[in-house]
């Protein structure tokens, strides 16, 4: 009888081990809290009232806090997250122009709680014209350029969708005289940006449709008109259809009247090919049309 009472009595002391080491051991987050008094702020750089997107570098300077937050997730507006525990962050911005950009900023809290914060920026990123280009343009310094005259198809027209002057091709030495004295001057300055002055010699060609352009009644001629004053260029990517086997797929703008040798009524010019010694350019000019020239280095 008291071996069955001792068995019994080691059976229970059995069962009481194996239930305790069957219980799961409990865990607790604490006091589960929202994020709260989340506050975003984003600094664009170089941004004055003469600079009011920035400086062109596309840097933000983002900074977050909330009471509460484990950590924070930052949707910057252009398709990129990152995750960042506090405190500030600095984010580059890389489309070229002036673009509007939405940040949003998830902060977590502790089970996953979430509070959320969203501001809206305008960021310039300058365009990065490529090296080749503004050497081949200035010779890193002043380089003089004039109608390559001698070239066939050295001034031309075409359609507006097309890349080559399919309507007219000038032959060699076949234009007026004001159309081949031009000196058109490209430069480099201290800040790498690309400067342009034209001699025009007093004259200028014109055609008849972008006569109203420049505030002229005029049919095609060659015409009196002031294209001095050096002007900075604006460089961005080509707006046009164009493909990397027929073009740089690089465009400049030219401030005021937009000149370089003939006056087509644009402003905008893509660089179809550049060499040390030959620039081939486009515009739409003021009738719709494709123009062209070539010119080359003095």
């Amino acid at each position: 009888m008291l071996y069955k009472i001792r068995i019994f009595i080691i059976i229970l002391i059995a069962a009481g081990i194996g239930f305790n080491g069957c219980k799961k051991t409990a865990y607790s987050f604490g006091d589960i809290k929202t994020p709260s008094a989340l506050t975003l702020t984003a600094a664009v750089t170089g941004m004055n009232a003469g600079n009011p997107n920035g400086d062109g570098s596309g840097t933000v300077v983002v900074t977050v806090a909330a009471a509460n937050a484990i950590t924070y997730k930052i949707d910057f507006g252009d398709g990129n997250t990152q995750m960042v525990p506090s405190g500030t962050i600095n984010y580059k911005y890389s489309l070229p122009d002036t673009n509007q950009y939405t940040i949003t900023v998830n902060a977590i809290g502790t089970a996953g709680t979430i509070s959320t914060i969203s501001k809206t920026i305008k960021v310039f990123v300058a365009f990065k014209v490529p090296d080749y280009i503004v050497t081949d343009l200035t010779n890193d310094a002043s380089k003089v350029w004039v109608c390559a005259n001698d070239v066939p198809g050295h001034f031309g027209v075409g359609p507006s969708d097309g890349f080559t002057p399919s309507y007219y091709a000038a032959t060699p030495n076949s234009r007026q005289a004001c159309a081949y004295d031009d000196e058109i001057t490209f430069s480099k300055d201290a800040g790498g940006n690309v400067l342009m002055s034209v001699n025009n010699k007093g004259q200028t060609f014109i055609i008849g449709a972008a006569a109203s352009f420049y505030g002229l009644s005029s049919a095609e001629a060659c015409i009196t008109i002031d294209a001095s004053g050096q002007k900075k260029l604006i460089f961005s990517g080509a707006s046009s259809a164009s493909t990397p086997a027929i073009s740089t797929r690089i465009q400049m703008f030219v401030p005021g009247n937009g000149i370089i040798n003939n006056a087509t009524g644009a402003n905008t010019y893509e660089i179809l090919a550049i060499s040390a010694t030959q620039l081939s350019l486009r515009n739409i000019g003021a009738d719709g049309n494709s123009w062209y020239q070539i010119l080359k280095a003095k």
